[in-house]
């Protein structure tokens, strides 16, 4: 039987152990008890296994519910995946934690991605879940079946309040701990002054005397019904009777440091070995629920010291005076136990007696206070939370699985332990075994009704004594009696102890009292006797000793206590002390035991046999004249021997009637039976387990009379206990947990009750409706009727079990049980009567008969799980027979609640009928009856039928047991007469009749409202998520432990329930507001939900989209939205929202899809908008930190170039887009970052955005990439339908990939140099620069970033370069007229544009075409913007002086005016045109040569100097800028750069720079000034260059792109030497470019030099002198007006080549080449050409000297004598070194 009740068929056996029970008292239980059956039945109460029913209260396994997974939702700057994984990595590494131990309080489940990897290789039927997954299950079956009336719940028994375990760590003094201390520990209320449970013993032995441990290892553990300020731990210590003359207790609490010498040390351990009596040492009392954190004395004074009135507290009563401080408190939180905090209590003031005391004097507010010991008790305090084991959760093994509450869950008084724990507590484990102990392991003594919670084998449950006080059943065995001698008055002094016995009988004195005393040594067996302490030199000895007396089952009158009183002599002799035995007194137990009061006995010399008889009595001698001397107390704690006489005599009769003792008519039993409605309450519900079992044996075995009597008296009983419970439930919990768990129907031994209580209840209902008089008892049967049927049923099922179980074949149910024929007519007969009384009383409107009716309803919906349901039909039938067709309101409504009871029972779907093919009987009944309900007047009868119909669809819906597909099926079928008859009424009922919707009573609204919660709503209608909410919460998304201590009554734990709490106080008016109302860990609940909501919604909309687009491409549905807007309108919300990563994972495939379906349409120019968008958030998504986005965003990039190729046929156009896309992007992207030193770098988002621009055009990596996000490898490359040839290449998309780079880079590097805008100039015209040119082919960009550079080149006063770049902006609107062919410009003028600014290109192409973009495009480049920025390039090149540029544009705006017919315009054109020549003529006519700009070389050397470093720049500086200014500009510019470890040093000569001179963390500037070069000049020649004015004159030699500078140098190691050692080293330069152009530096390209040799260049210089002779008489002269200027400029010429101060230049090339050894080493064609050159220049100077003649008036006469004497001086010279000159001139 055993087996069968715990194979989990259907009853669950639960063990008891009797942990009150010593083990080693079963002896005195186990005399022959059958002889008294009542104790018998107690004892089998008590002891036998619990009998669970599982079935009982419905059955509902609900199916998983939706997994909420982690969605993460990444920034660009999170990596939440890879934070998870690594935490997912580092849980599973964690010791010994299963899944089942993290709490699923979110709900989240710790699961993989919720995509992997693989995901589309797979293809999914669908990409998410419901798009409404609930938080919590949306039908909650525990709730609807809490609401139906009548509604059953199970029982619960509630261990009330506290458990407080106390352990002794040490015990300390400053004397120092030499002998041994015992002591007990209770607790004690000061209000009451007594004790309140029994005393935990412990002991403490010195070093020296230890054999293992330090002290006793066990806990006293304590139960508290609630915490109060007045319950305290009283401790009181003793020691070894103190040896007289020896070292006195008083060593112990002297003030001054004193220590025991050796030789007393060595004494008191030899007193304290031969010493076996103790005697009172010390007492404290700790407070602990005190709100203070000092434990105090408890306000007791200690003996014999007067009050100090100073010590008294105002307004305190007055004993609470001496409140001094004793017990510091700390925390150990190593000491921590799983199910709270343990406190560590130092008592440092114990005080000290002198003398023995009762614990009555405690309190005594006479008693003197004394010293305090010098000395500190350790404890360990643990509060352990009792909590609420509910008697479901008790497992097979016995052990309570309490899962569903958690010990911390519950919240206790403010005051819980403030003084000890301190905030100690720690998060309680979420699932904590409350384990009970085999026999070996029980526990010595105490109570607790459901085994040991949170208890080791060797801790001390003490017994609560107000166990037996309370109103409620025993549920354990305990029987003892607790002795408390108090006070013996003898006339002399004396050191007395007691010892206590317990004795059989008085016959034999010399007979061994019976081992019943409890031991106080941990471990040991009961023990003969027990001795109190020594009270020592006392006349008055007191006592506060407790002995614990287990008491045998049965008692006799000669049962009794025997105390015996001893004298000892406390010296050291030859041998140990002896007692001295005084007298003895007996007290017996039969009439003495249930007496609380004191009781006073005298002392008798000595025993004589029979000495409790009253005849022996005069034989006994007496001391103190045969006075009542000594004073004691008893306590009787027994659940064996009632204290009420009444029940008492119950069981007398009871056990007379069984035995058969008693008259066969069993009229005494009878009077007791009657009698039992008299017992108080409190000893009524004390036995009331056993009572109702012996009348349910009346019941079942005795003869009619005795069978009525016994059940009127249980009626009765019941009602008793149902109206004086403390609870209001219908069902009183004590009733609940009889039929619940302890009813067994006898174990089985005897037949069961079911038969005779039908009957006798049966022929009750009989007589009542044949109209006899039954008396007010029967309406008290209706109202305890739950209780019979339950037990009916109960037994029945039990008989059932017991019959059937032996021959069942293993793994199968237990089949149904035909009930007999007469005990099934009987139930009939029964159930016939109370349904009549359902009917009529209703129509009264009574109460009791809704009641009934669900009670009678719970009794077919039992019956259904034990009997044959075809006999439940009966019972059915018969109801449905009374209650037919549409009757009263109150009537339906019963009805209705009947159906809906039964209907929840499994079998509802196949219970039969009448007819055996009949298999549906319930169900078609449930279906007719709501049909007619929605006929029904009244509107809430409609609501419940609807309401009904719901649950049970929920039911089939949602419970796990019915998701099988055949089985779904086959409950379909149930439902479908519903369909169409009654369609709408029934679409009206499920919509509106919500009994309990989300937002609780009133008018419905949707299920997820607005109101519910604000976010929801805009998921819904954009079907995508808010941006998650700051990033990562501070535990990431990863769920810790949830303490469970944070649910409160306040803030219920369920997310649904505080959603509809809030709403329903206004609370939630907001939704901010309702957010913040929220528990953080339901906030937590309610983000998660919506993640999981808004991932959910997006997944379906997309996969919506994608079987639309499918669909439309098949041309399955018809659609007229021609541009897709309906599918780009979602892809453009699906990109603007932050999405979850599951949805990126999912999205690409369809894009592809999408794409490689639709791409002519989306690729067409009205979806110009959508592509942009599609392009700026693929871009945005590349920046991503998480590489399984970014990678997604690269392939999605692929797929537009993709669809580009095959629909523009080129890129150009998608080039656009990406470019403009970039732009705006990088105006939201951060792309630098601050570095440590201050400096910027790149940011990690801008090399994100790198690395994705570069994988676009990496062919090697993109079948990888593409296969890791779901494509095929060749996707890409594959030929779409309705195309023949491939089109994709590699090098065009790597071209637009290194375009969007130089984007990227021109972004970037404007940024770095954000500081540095102000100072470096240079740099910044050069990044405005870069950002044109890279964003050239976006016009709009491109011409923004042009008028950039013009603004700050004209900021800088750079006309020339501020107007070519308006130019260039001119050249940008002129080509796009050109390629739109709009006639006023023609190709020619785009070439002739181009020779001013060779940045504009002479090719005409289409990409200005392909920019014709939303916001951007060629519609806004106009003739008139063209010819605003021309003019404004011609007063740029005005203010520059270029006036041969001016001419140029002033011609190309002409053809505007021409076209346009403007004739006034024309007119100021051509008077422009006039001053611009007017102003040419001016330059070309000045004597000093024109020069618009001055050229500077610069190289830079070192790191610091960044991109710039070993390279060289031509700068185009202002004419008036010479070579200081722009060292000193460029020093200003760069030594800002330099740091703490570079210096700037500037190179002063021109010479070449080698690397290997320059020095680490030196930065060199080398600066040189340079020329010029013409297009058609001869670098070779060796002349000396000399810009003429007639050098100049066209427009082209304005344009430079190369540059010289000459640097001297000697060949022979001197810094200088004369003109035969000088050579001469001529370096030119090529720039990238042409100036002006549209920066002021350009890079030098290339370089090349020449040598020429010191002859080489003297004979240059000659040249160069004559050469510029000639050409001034050679200059054609147009007119007279002309020879003024012609006369200056010769006689310029002429005075530095003939004058006699410059002679020098002529003659020191003669002396050094054409004299002495140089002449030696001239080659002769060099002396030639020397000679030759020589000859020439004096011949051009003779020529000049007489045109010189012919010109000048009589003002000039003396200047020319002076050139005429110069002249033939110089001929002179030189006829030295060449004679043949004077032949020659």
């Amino acid at each position: 039987m055993e087996n069968s009740l715990s194979n989990g068929h259907r009853f669950r056996r639960i063990p008891r152990q009797s942990v009150a029970v010593h083990p080693n008292m079963d002896p005195l239980l186990d005399e022959n008890l059958e002889q008294w059956p009542h104790l018998n039945e107690l004892v089998q109460c008590y002891r036998t296994d619990w009998i669970k029913d599982e079935s009982k209260y419905g059955h509902y396994e609900s199916s998983s519910p939706s997994s909420f997974q982690n969605q993460i939702f990444e920034g660009p700057d999170t990596e939440l995946e890879t934070e998870m994984h690594l935490s997912r990595a580092r849980q599973t590494k964690m010791e010994d934690i299963t899944d089942d131990d993290i709490p699923s309080t979110s709900g989240r489940q710790f699961l993989g991605t919720p995509f992997p990897e693989s995901y589309p290789s797979k293809v999914l039927k669908h990409f998410g879940q419901s798009p409404l997954p609930a938080y919590e299950p949306a039908f909650d079956w525990e709730n609807e079946h809490s609401m139906i009336f009548g509604q059953r719940i199970p029982a619960a028994h509630i261990m009330r309040g506290l458990k407080i375990s106390v352990k002794v760590l040490s015990l300390s003094f400053q004397a120092g701990l030499v002998e041994p201390f015992y002591g007990t520990i209770c607790l004690y209320s000061r209000e009451r002054r007594e004790k309140l449970s029994e005393d935990f013993f412990f002991h403490i032995l010195p070093a020296e005397m230890q054999d293992v441990q330090v002290a006793s290892e066990s806990r006293g553990i304590f139960f508290l019904d609630a915490p109060s300020a007045s319950v305290c731990l009283l401790i009181q210590l003793e020691k070894p009777a103190t040896e007289e003359g020896g070292a006195t207790p008083s060593v112990y609490s002297r003030k001054e440091p004193v220590h025991l010498t050796e030789r007393e040390k060595q004494k008191l351990q030899v007193w304290s070995r031969i010493m076996p009596y103790r005697e009172s040492f010390a007492w404290a009392i700790i407070p602990l629920f005190d709100n203070s954190i000092s434990a105090t004395s408890g306000g007791c004074a200690s003996p014999n010291c007067p009050v100090a009135s100073t010590a008294s507290i105002s307004g305190s009563s007055s004993h609470e005076v001496a409140l001094e401080p004793i017990a510091k408190i700390m925390l150990e939180d190593k000491l921590a136990h799983s199910s709270g905090g343990s406190v560590v209590v130092e008592i440092s003031n114990l005080n000290k007696v002198k003398e023995s005391y009762t614990e009555d004097s405690l309190q005594d507010p006479k008693r003197k206070v004394h010293k305090p010991v010098k000395g500190v008790l350790r404890l360990e305090i643990d509060k352990l939370q009792a909590g609420q084991a509910d008697l479901e959760n008790i497992s097979e093994s016995g052990s309570v699985t309490n899962d569903s509450v958690d010990l911390g869950d519950r919240p206790t008084d403010s005051t819980l332990i403030k003084s000890l724990s301190n905030g100690a507590d720690g998060p309680h484990n979420s699932k904590v075994k409350l384990n009970f102990h085999d026999e070996k392991g029980t526990p010595r003594n105490g109570t607790n009704p459901l085994g040991n919670l949170d208890f080791h084998a060797n801790d001390f449950q003490a017994f609560d004594f107000r166990t037996t006080t309370r109103n409620e059943p025993f549920l354990q065995l305990f029987h003892c009696v607790y002795v408390y001698p108090l006070t013996v008055s003898l006339s002399r002094k004396r050191n007395l102890f007691i010892r206590v016995e317990l004795r059989k009988d008085d016959a034999d004195i010399r007979k061994q009292p019976l081992e019943a005393i409890f031991p106080r040594e941990p471990g040991a067996s009961l023990q003969k006797w027990a001795h109190t302490q020594v009270a020592v030199g006392a006349r008055v000895a007191s006592y506060h000793d407790e002995v614990k007396v287990f008491l045998p089952a049965i008692w006799t009158p000669q049962h009794h206590l025997l105390f015996t009183f001893f004298h000892i002599d406390l010296q050291t002799k030859l041998e140990a002390p002896k007692p001295v035995l005084i007298g003895y007194a007996s007290l017996p137990l039969a009439t003495h035991a249930q007496l609380r009061s004191d009781i006073c006995l005298p002392i008798m010399r000595e025993l004589v046999p029979h000495y409790l008889q009253d005849t022996n009595k005069e034989l006994l001698d007496y001391l103190e004249e045969g006075k009542n001397v000594f004073k004691l107390r008893l306590r009787l704690c027994s659940s064996l021997y009632p204290v009420n006489e009444r029940v008492r005599d119950f069981f007398l009769e009871y056990d007379r009637h069984t035995l058969r003792t008693s008259a066969p008519w069993g009229s005494e039993l009878l009077e007791a039976i009657n009698s039992l409605k008299n017992v108080d309450s409190t000893a009524l519900l004390q036995f009331l387990q056993p009572i109702l079992n012996m009348l349910l044996h009346l019941i079942a075995n005795g003869g009619e009379t005795l069978q009525v009597a016994a059940f009127r008296a249980m009626v009765n009983i019941l009602t008793r206990v149902q109206q004086e419970s403390v609870d209001d439930n219908e069902r009183n919990r004590f009733l609940v947990q009889y039929v619940d768990y302890a009813f067994d129907d006898f174990g089985g031994h005897q037949p069961p009750v079911y038969p005779g209580l039908c009957t006798v209840w049966g022929s009750l209902a009989r007589s009542k409706a044949k109209g006899y008089r039954v008396g007010p008892v029967y309406d008290d049967v209706l109202a305890m009727a739950w209780f019979f049927l339950e037990l009916i049923v109960k037994s029945m099922a039990l008989e059932q079990t017991r019959l059937l179980y032996n021959t069942l074949p293993l793994g199968e149910d237990v089949p149904p049980m035909q009930l007999k024929e007469g005990v099934f007519r009987c139930i009939m007969q029964l159930y016939d009567c109370l349904l009549t009384e359902v009917h009529e009383r209703c129509k009264k409107g009574l109460s009791l008969a809704k009641r009934l009716n669900s009670s009678l309803a719970y009794f077919c919906y039992d019956l259904l799980s034990v009997i044959e349901p075809r006999q439940v039909f009966e019972l059915v039938s018969l109801y449905l027979d009374k209650f037919s067709g549409v009757c009263q309101s109150v009537l339906h409504d019963c009805k209705l609640t009947f159906l809906q009871i039964i209907c929840d029972h499994d079998l509802f779907v196949e219970m039969p009928g009448r007819d055996p093919s009949d298999r549906n009987y319930l169900s078609s009944v449930l279906i007719q009856e709501i049909f007619l309900t929605w006929d029904h007047d009244d509107l809430s009868m409609r609501a419940k039928a609807a309401r009904i119909l719901v649950v049970l669809l929920c039911k089939h819906e949602f419970d796990a047991r019915y998701q099988k597909q055949e089985d779904k099926l086959y409950i379909a079928q149930l439902y479908f007469p519903l369909i169409g008859q009654h369609k709408k009424p029934a679409e009206s009922m499920l919509m509106g009749c919500s009994s309990r919707n989300a937002l609780g009573d009133g008018p419905v609204s949707p299920k997820y409202s607005d109101r519910l919660s604000p976010a929801i709503n805009n998921y819904l209608s954009e079907a995508s998520r808010h941006e998650p909410q700051g990033g990562t919460p501070e535990n990431g998304y990863l769920w810790n432990r949830v303490n469970s201590q944070l649910s409160s009554p306040s803030q219920p734990y369920s997310l649904r329930e505080a959603l509809a709490q809030a709403q329903s106080s206004r609370v939630g008016a907001s939704a901010q507001a309702l957010r913040e109302s929220l528990h953080p860990i339901l906030r937590q609940k309610l983000e998660l939900w919506e993640e999981n909501l808004s991932a959910a919604v997006s997944l379906q909309v997309l996969e919506i989209s994608d079987k639309f687009s499918m669909a439309a491409a098949a041309h399955n549905i018809a659609t007229d939205y021609g541009k897709l807007d309906c599918i780009t309108t979602l892809f453009m919300s699906f990109f603007s929202q932050n999405q979850s990563l599951a949805f990126w994972e999912a999205l690409l495939p369809v894009f592809f899809r999408v794409f490689e379906l639709h791409g002519a349409t989306l690729m067409a120019r009205e979806n110009d908008r959508f592509l942009k968008q599609a392009a700026f958030h693929l871009l945005r998504l590349a920046i991503f930190r998480n590489d399984n986005i970014r990678k997604r965003a690269v392939i999605g990039l692929k797929i537009l170039v993709r669809s580009s190729f095959y629909h523009f046929m080129h890129t150009a156009r998608l080039r656009v887009m990406l470019t403009i896309t970039l732009s705006e992007l990088m105006s939201d992207v951060q792309v630098t970052q601050m570095k440590s030193d201050g400096m910027l770098e790149e940011s990690g988002e801008a090399r994100r955005l790198r690395k994705s621009l570069e994988e676009m055009a990496d062919d090697h990596r993109s079948p990888n990439l593409l296969r890791e996000c779901g494509l095929p490898e060749n996707a890409l490359i594959s030929i779409p339908e309705r195309f023949a040839e491939n089109r994709w290449s590699w090098s065009d998309v790597k071209s637009l990939s290194e375009s969007l780079l130089m984007a990227l880079d021109a972004c970037l590097e404007h940024a770095l140099l954000a500081s540095l805008m102000s100072t470096d100039r240079y740099a910044a015209a050069e990044s405005f620069y870069k950002l044109a040119m890279a964003f050239a082919p976006v016009p709009d960009l491109h011409i923004m970033w042009l008028l950039h550079l013009c603004d700050a080149h004209q900021e800088m006063q750079s006309w020339a370069e501020a107007a070519q770049c308006a130019v260039a902006v001119a050249g940008v609107v002129m080509q796009a007229l050109v390629s739109r062919n709009d006639g006023v410009w023609s190709r020619d003028h785009v070439a002739s544009l181009h020779k001013i600014c060779p940045m504009v290109s002479s090719d005409i192409t289409s990409e200005a075409s392909a920019a014709e973009v939303e916001g951007y495009g060629a519609s806004k480049l106009t003739v008139d913007s063209a010819v605003k920025y021309l003019q404004l390039a011609n007063k740029l090149f005005s203010q520059a002086e270029l006036h041969h540029f001016c001419a140029s544009i002033v011609e190309l705006v002409i053809p505007v005016y021409k076209s346009r017919r403007v004739y006034g315009q024309l007119a100021k054109c051509h008077t422009l045109l006039t001053s611009i020549y007017e102003s040419i003529l001016e330059q070309e006519s000045s004597p000093i040569p024109f020069t618009d700009a001055t050229y500077y070389r610069v190289g830079f050397y070192g790191d610091r100097f960044g991109r710039l470093d070993r390279k060289e720049y031509i700068y185009r500086e202002p004419r008036d800028v010479r070579l200081g200014d722009i060292m000193e500009k460029l020093s200003h510019i760069y030594e800002s750069r330099m740091d703490g470890n570079h210096t700037l040093h500037i190179i002063p000569d021109s010479r070449q720079v080698r690397g290997d001179e320059l020095q680490p963390g030196v930065c060199y500037l080398q600066i040189t000034a340079v020329d010029p070069v013409m297009e058609d000049e001869d670098l070779g020649s060796r002349r000396e260059r000399i810009f003429s004015l007639t050098a100049g004159g066209s427009m082209r030699a304005r344009v430079f792109d190369r540059f010289l500078f000459d640097t001297p140098f000697t060949k022979n190691g001197k810094t200088q030497g004369g003109l035969e050692d000088q050579w001469k080293h001529r370096t030119v330069l090529q720039t990238e470019g042409s100036f002006p152009a549209l920066v002021n530096r350009l890079l030098v390209i290339k370089s090349e030099s020449l040598e020429f040799s010191p002859v080489e260049n003297a004979i240059g210089m000659i040249e160069t002198r004559t050469a510029a002779l000639r050409n001034e008489l050679e200059e054609p002269r147009s007119s007279e007006g002309d020879q003024l200027p012609r006369l200056q400029s010769l006689q310029r010429i002429l005075q530095g080549s003939v004058a006699v101060q410059v002679n020098s230049g002529v003659l020191s090339v003669c002396t050094a080449f054409l004299s002495g050894e140089p002449a030696t080493r001239l080659r002769s064609q060099e002396l030639q050409q020397l000679i030759a050159a020589l000859l020439e220049f004096m011949a051009v100077c003779k020529r000049a000297i007489r045109v010189h003649f012919r010109l000048i008036g009589e003002e000039d006469q003396d200047f020319h004598s002076q050139l005429v004497n110069g002249f033939q001086s110089l001929t002179a010279e030189l006829s030295h070194y060449i004679p043949a000159i004077l032949s020659e001139l």
